[in-house]
Formats: structure tokens, sequence, C-alpha cells
């Protein structure tokens, strides 16, 4: 009766998402001689659907071909269907659910630079000792470097976070020339800002690096020396809570200053939400450790936003972004000034948001979000193509990740798209080495403890990574890699995917491999922000084109055991070999990059 693709340009006109003032054309192939009319059925968010008339475009084989042109004038999401007359009934496509998605959005001042690099995500305790000599008062001091992180409740069950292994910002400075070789172009660090736990997701001072991890006078190193080798320093913005133990709350008075929870004269009292003060408050999660803050306090909000605030002072250090934490829970009226702040300070910042989900279409707490409208988010981490490589390497499942990406680039504007941070593991999940490598997970953390790939598991694992680095590196995006997953870690959930990179035991043939990743992303501004093109999605064989007009290359991992070639006219170098071929051949359990090269060379 009816052919539509809205992932086809010959039906959806152009593709992915809208710019503001741009032109969208839809068409619609309809059985000959059985259509009385059609229209588009257009809604915004939270409206009411207006029906626009379809009109006759041609004929194309057996079809009657019907379209429309829509024009858009104000960012926001919309959904469309179509309403078909026949001589016997209308007929809803599709007719179910709230229709195909249109994301309109005014652009951002998108920070380019992000594009084509590569980020380095570093958990500053466990990365590298840099000599630091700073011992907290209280905290357990551990010298046992790469030992297991301590996980068990105390008596009240509380699991404090308090163990150190001493790893601080000059331990990271000293090993720029190692992430310069890796390829890297900026630096994510987590929490920074003095704190009581290993994490420093319970801030105790936005406006101080925390002593144990070298102080300020460290971290404007790190800015000035990561510079000088083309590496930028994005930091983790924990803006939804504080910590107890903090200048603001000050529970256990450890600060020179009057907290929350000492005085309701307190300059930070209303920062908070006391159920019942001083002991009963609101919290993160429930977390009593992590006292949560109330955005929309006019107070806060210059504190973090205004001229003389949080983010005016560390850009002026050299911080070039922030990912933001939890942004799910940032209400836009704390977002909006947030985001502009941090583009009033440097228009040139990159501002990547926190969520699991496609974010286009995000509802977090009865709230639509409008990340990327305009005036907020460069862009977001990008789990759902992490569990969908996932998916893919560990079961074959090309369809899931095919389906994924045809939604992303659909969903998201361009330079959302490119910007991702693009993941396969955090410090929120398991090591990756360890989820590919096993399906035999332990139930406890006990057990979790002592758990590790043996010999066959591991091996297999390794060769795994390699096909979903693959991906990472070379999907839209820009590729993230977790400290330690290059060098071969394993590991469970937190904390023990949070232990000391291994000095001295890294496996130097991953690190090679996701060095020529990295060389492949400097070399080629396909993987900038080239178009993507899915070329085949089936039988263990994800491949896909990236790239502007004639200058393509041409992705192909083989998750199978089966050697194959693939039918491509035009592609004759792969640039993983430095080698011509007259066809491409891809051996069972191994990624290939073809490049289209006009005349022969011996390499490039």
């Amino acid at each position: 009766m009816y052919f539509f693709d809205q992932f086809d340009t010959e039906f959806r006109n152009p593709g992915g998402a809208i710019k503001i003032s741009g032109k969208l054309r839809l068409s619609i192939k309809l059985q000959r001689g059985t259509v009385a009319g059609a229209w588009v059925l257009l809604r915004a968010d939270g409206g009411e659907s207006q029906r626009i008339p379809m009109k006759f475009a041609g004929v194309s084989g057996a079809y009657d071909v019907y379209t429309c042109e829509l024009t858009f004038e104000k960012a926001g999401l919309l959904w469309y269907q179509f309403l078909i007359d026949t001589d016997n009934a209308q007929i809803l496509v599709p007719e179910n659910g709230e229709g195909f998605q249109v994301t309109v959005y005014e652009p951002n001042s998108t920070a380019d630079w992000i594009q084509g690099g590569v980020i380095y995500h570093i958990f500053v305790d466990r990365f590298r000792r840099g000599g630091v000599d700073y011992r907290k008062p209280s905290a357990v001091h551990r010298d046992d470097w790469g030992g297991t992180p301590y996980y068990l409740p105390d008596e009240n069950g509380i699991v404090k976070n308090d163990d150190f292994f001493s790893g601080d910002i000059y331990g990271i400075i000293e090993k720029l020339t190692y992430l310069q070789g890796l390829g890297v172009t900026c630096i994510y660090l987590s929490p920074v800002f003095e704190a009581a736990s290993n994490h420093k997701y319970d801030t105790g001072d936005f406006m101080k690096i925390d002593p144990g991890f070298g102080g300020d006078e460290a971290f404007e190193k790190l800015c000035i020396e990561a510079k000088e080798v083309g590496i930028r320093i994005i930091l983790d913005g924990v803006f939804n809570h504080v910590g107890v133990d903090s200048r603001y709350f000050n529970k256990y008075g450890n600060y020179d200053a009057v907290g929350a929870y000492q005085s309701k004269d307190s300059p930070y009292y209303d920062w908070f939400n006391f159920l019942d003060w001083p002991d009963k408050y609101e919290a993160w999660w429930g977390i009593e450790l992590l006292p949560a803050i109330n955005e929309r306090n006019a107070a806060y909000q210059d504190f973090i936003c205004g001229a003389d605030g949080v983010i005016a002072h560390w850009t002026k250090k050299g911080v070039a972004g922030w990912r933001l934490d939890v942004v799910d829970e940032l209400p836009d009226a704390f977002l909006d000034p947030l985001c502009q702040a941090m583009k009033r300070e440097n228009p040139d910042s990159y501002i990547v948001g926190e969520v699991w989900e496609d974010a286009s279409n995000k509802v977090a707490y009865s709230s639509r979000r409008r990340y990327f409208q305009g005036g907020q988010l460069d862009s977001v981490t990008n789990y759902p193509i992490k569990d969908a490589i996932i998916a893919f390497i560990k079961d074959g499942d090309a369809p899931r990740l095919a389906a994924v990406m045809d939604s992303l680039c659909q969903n998201y504007p361009a330079p959302v798209l490119h910007s991702l941070m693009s993941i396969l593991g955090t410090h929120d999940t398991m090591r990756i080495l360890t989820v590919l490598g096993s399906d035999d997970f332990p139930a406890t953390k006990q057990e979790m403890e002592h758990f590790r790939l043996d010999e066959p598991q591991l091996r297999n694992a390794k060769q795994k990574l390699r096909l979903a680095a693959a991906l990472q590196f070379t999907l839209p995006g820009v590729p993230c890699i977790y400290y330690g997953d290059e060098a071969g870690m394993e590991g469970g959930a937190d904390p023990f995917c949070r232990k000391c990179y291994p000095w001295g035991n890294e496996d130097t043939e991953l690190i090679a491999w996701y060095s020529q990743l990295a060389k492949l992303r400097q070399d080629l501004p396909a993987l900038k922000n080239g178009e993507y093109i899915l070329k085949q999605a089936t039988a263990g064989i994800f491949a896909f084109t990236r790239g502007h007009g004639e200058d393509q290359i041409l992705v192909a991992v083989n998750n199978s055991k089966q050697d194959a070639t693939l039918e491509m006219q035009g592609f004759n170098y792969n640039l993983l070999t430095n080698e011509y071929s007259d066809k491409i051949l891809i051996n069972g359990g191994e990624a290939t990059v073809f490049a289209r090269l006009p005349e022969r060379k011996e390499s490039i």
C-alpha cells in the first residue's frame, strides 16, 4: 500500500537534524489508483497536530509519489505522521507511537577543536604518583600501588572511599609525552577540586584544587605544559551536590566558614533543602554524604556562573571545557546560565553532558530536555553507541549497531554528532576488557575482587577489544579512552574499574593498536566530521564509509571467524597495512580501513 523510509533521503531530505529556517522535504510512495488524498500530520512537542496537504509529484514504478516541503522557524522537537485517504479507509503511518522525530536546532558556538581528536579520561588518584607529599587526616594512604581499592562498608553501612593511592597531577604531567604519543588531544580529568573522598564527587571547595593532587600550582602547570604539546584540559563539573565535609555544608567543622549545617544564618543555608535542620536534608540519591544543591537559588547560580564565579575562575586558569555530571538533574533554570557562562568566558569551550540515553528527546523528572536546541550543550556522553558496539562485538548484533547509528545521525545535529564523547567504559562501568572477555560475571563484590579472565578468555577479549576500539575511533564522535583500557586493564564494577594504572606491565600491543587508530584520526579529515553511510550490517560484518564527496574512506569490521571480501568499487589502499589491493579482504576477527588513492604510492 505504501513505502516510506525515514533514513533514506529519497523520502526525507535532508536527513538528520534541521537548522532553524531550514527546509525538509517529505515524500511517500502510495499504491497507484488507491489514494484519494494524503497529508502530513505535524505536531510540535506538547502541541496539537496540524494537517499539511501533500501534492502528487509523479510516478515511481507501481507507486504514486506524494510530497510536501516543511520550513521550521523555531528550535524544538516535532513529530510527523502520514494520513492517507483510500477508497475504503484512512491509514495512519506510523500507526502507533508519537511518529517520526524531527530535531530543529539553533547552532551553538561549538568547539570544533574537539572533532577529529582523542579524549583520555583520567581518574587522578589511580593514574600515576608524581611525588606530592600530602596526607589527609583520618584517610587511609596506600603504599601498595595496584592493590584492590577498599569496597566494604563500615559499621554504619557507609563505603567511605577514603583510601588513597596518591596519584596526582604531577604524575599526569610526567606522562604528557606518553599521552601525546598515544594521539591524545584532550584530557578529561575526574573531579579535582578539594574533597574528602578519593573520587572527589563530594566537592569540599570549588575554588581549590585538592592539595593531595598538588593544589592550584600543579593544575596551572598541567594546563600550560599540556597546551605546549597540543593537549587541552576539561574538568568534571559536579554542580548538583557537594560533600557534607565542605565549606558550604561543613558538618564536621573542618572549614573556616559557617556552613549550612552549623547555622541557619550561614550564607550557604539557602543552597540546600532541609527537611528538619540540621540532620535531615535532601541528598543526592539519598546518600547522606552528598547534600543536594538547590540549583535555582540565585546566590548559588551567581557563585558558579557569575563574573567572578567558579566557571570564570577556572577558565582563566586554562580549562578548555567541562563534562557536566548528572546533567539530567540540572534544571534548565541553572543549565542555561551555566552554559552561557562557559561560552562567555571562552566561546571555544567544549560542554559535554553526562546522558546515558538518546539525549535529543530525553525526558528527565517529567521535563523534556532541550540540550541541543541552542544555548546549552555541545554534545553528550555516547552510552548508546557503547552498548551497541558491545552487542555487536559480543553477540554479532550488527542490526542493533546499525539502528543506533541511524537514530543518532537522524536525531542529533551534525555538530553534536561529531563531538560526542564516545566511550567503551568509564569510572561507572566495568572495564571493557572484562566485559568482552566473559559472560560469567560474579554476583557479589567479594567475588568480583578476585575475578580475572583466564588466558584463553584474555586472548579472546584483547582480539575483540581491537575490533571495538576500531569502531569507537572511526564512527562519528570523539573516542574517549578510559585510562588503562589501552594497557589491557581488567576490572568489574566500581571500585574495581578504578584500579591503578599498571606502569611497567602494560600490554604494548594494545597500546600500539590504539596509537595506530589515533594516527588515522590525525591524518584523515573524514574522521573529523565526514558523513557516515552504512554499507553492510550482516553476517558478522559491519561496514560503512566516512567522508565528503569523493574524499571517502571505508571502514569494515569482521566479527566472524571467516574471511570475507566486500564488493566495494574504488577503494584500493589499506591504511592499516599501507598496501594496495585490488579487493577488500577482511580476515576473520579483524578490522580494516581503506582509502581511494588516485596513484600508487609506497605509503601515506
